[in-house]
């Protein structure tokens, strides 16, 4: 039984120096007589499999924790989404063929919230896109939004392709608690035959709010 015990200590220090380091061929380790391997020292294989139990139960301490962080964080996003006031914007782009947006750029209480410039090929395929989502505090609040065009006339109205212009507008709204307010920024041209080609386009803003819960409630 001694034997057999020792042959199994034996094999189990063989595994883990394998383990550790591979060996080649050339690298194993001597064998004393009829197939019978040296034995590594039982006290270090203990030492060593004290040590790996103590790093797997550091590992689950860890593991816990994190777990706990995460229960917590749910927790403040699920009870956040059913409190405060949230706000999403948007973008959208109905002028005709004769513009080209070069430059977007929208401020949200005097915060950037989006910015894209692309003076060579315009932004005209941006023609809608969410700019803003998230929670903002209960009150009034000011959006500004600022755009830079240019002409992209062809044959005889070629010449407005050096016109260039700034639209710039801005609107409030007020976030209840308990409330989304979802804002539309429509980029769009003025009626009237009156009106030159530098004063056609304009921003008009719709605001829907309605509440977190789904239920819709006035503007």
């Amino acid at each position: 039984m001694n034997a057999l015990r020792w042959s199994l200590v034996g094999a189990s220090a063989l595994a883990a120096m394998v383990a550790s380091q591979p060996a080649t061929a050339q690298d194993a380790p001597p064998v004393d007589g009829a197939g019978e391997e040296v034995a590594g020292d039982p006290a270090d294989f203990n030492r060593s499999l004290r040590t790996v139990e103590e790093d797997v139960h550091a590992l689950k301490e860890q593991v816990f924790r994190s777990k706990a962080t995460l229960q917590l964080l749910q927790e403040i996003v699920v009870q956040g989404s059913a409190s405060g006031a949230r706000s999403t914007i948007w973008h959208e782009n109905k002028l005709g063929k004769g513009y080209t947006v070069e430059s977007i750029r929208y401020f949200l209480d005097g915060q950037p919230k989006f910015a894209k410039v692309d003076t060579e090929a315009g932004l005209d395929e941006l023609q809608q896109v969410k700019v803003f989502e998230g929670a903002v505090p209960p009150g009034s609040h000011q959006l500004v939004v600022n755009m830079r065009l240019r002409g992209s006339g062809y044959g005889i109205f070629s010449y407005v392709k050096e016109v260039q212009l700034t639209v710039q507008a801005t609107t409030t709204f007020t976030a209840e608690e308990g409330k989304s307010c979802a804002v539309r920024a429509i980029l769009d041209e003025r009626k009237g035959m009156g009106r030159s080609f530098t004063e056609r386009p304009a921003v008009q803003f719709e605001t829907q709010c309605v509440r977190l819960s789904g239920a819709a409630a006035g503007n």
